[in-house]
């Protein structure tokens, strides 16, 4: 009996494990806060940790190794002790390994510029998909979702579609609270805008890019360089529409920030010719980072 129970411990702690989709990294950076007790972020950190890790965001199955890499970055630069108001601003980071190899490629490297919201010791962050608790969840929910979107993107043609419902439905609730960071018009870049740009006609191409980029770019280098790369080139033509119809969309900022590296170090054995063709395609979308594009033409063939 006792070795049965035992078992189904094991069991059960791998069943557990196996039903979160998020491998989540949380870091909370309060060296702007010069008065009061460091053990409020150090808690805001297990908090947020566990939150992540531990609520069930979707109804797919994951296994261990399946499991979304992304890292949650805080700085907070204000911080109210008597009201537990925090400020600051959030960096997101996520990626998925690529087919058959041991390279892991950056999905998401975002800021989010305006993360305002209550914590208190001792304060439990509870999920809800039905109403908005508090801003801090609503926040982390929103990412969650949009994280997930994206990664499911990059493997199946709009697999992101549920999520990115999810996240429209916090958006909604978020909005009628007057809470910044979600209103419309505010500014191009808060999370109203991102989910905008992955869902509106005019901007949402940007899903198919990423497909197309992961799934049938760099998922297959590793069988074809050539052919991989060939299709990766193919994106590039069609980021260039998307900059024609909405040129300060911050889809085409965040895709820059996440890929432009990559790109310069896949292009490093291409021929001139395609290393020219690469860079006149992306200096149209991007030309202020001409002295990083440049690189792309520099780099050696051998």
């Amino acid at each position: 009996m006792l070795v049965l129970v035992a078992l189904l411990g094991v069991f059960n702690a791998f069943a557990d494990d196996e039903a979160t989709e998020l491998l989540c990294e949380v870091e909370v950076n309060s060296d702007k806060i010069t008065d009061g007790s460091r053990e409020i972020f150090n808690e805001l950190q297990e908090k947020v940790t566990d939150y992540m890790n531990t609520t069930k965001w979707t109804n797919a199955i994951f296994g261990t190794n399946e499991k979304i890499h992304c890292k949650l970055m805080f700085t907070i630069s204000s911080w109210d002790n008597s009201s537990g108001l925090m400020k600051g601003d959030l960096q997101i980071q996520s990626s998925r390994p690529v087919y058959n190899s041991s390279y892991t490629t950056a999905i998401i490297n975002f800021k989010d510029a305006k993360v305002d919201f209550q914590f208190e010791t001792g304060q439990q962050l509870v999920f809800s998909e039905m109403e908005m608790l508090d801003n801090l969840t609503a926040i982390l929910n929103y990412w969650a979702y949009m994280i997930i979107a994206l990664d499911f993107d990059t493997f199946e043609l709009k697999g992101g579609d549920p999520y990115y419902e999810q996240a429209a439905n916090i958006v909604r609730m978020a909005q009628s609270t007057g809470e910044s960071g979600w209103k419309a018009f505010e500014d191009n870049t808060n999370r109203n805008a991102v989910l905008s740009a992955f869902t509106d006609t005019q901007t949402s191409p940007i899903r198919d890019i990423l497909y197309e980029y992961h799934r049938l770019g760099l998922d297959q280098m590793v069988v074809t360089v050539d052919k991989g790369r060939a299709t990766i080139t193919h994106t590039l033509e069609n980021l260039g529409k998307i900059y024609q119809v909405a040129p300060l969309s911050v889809c085409l900022t965040m895709f820059k920030d996440s890929k432009l590296d990559e790109l310069i170090n896949i292009y490093s054995k291409a021929n001139m010719t395609e290393k020219e063709s690469v860079y006149e395609m992306l200096y149209q979308v991007y030309p202020s980072e001409n002295t990083k594009l440049e690189e792309i033409k520099k780099t050696p063939t051998r």
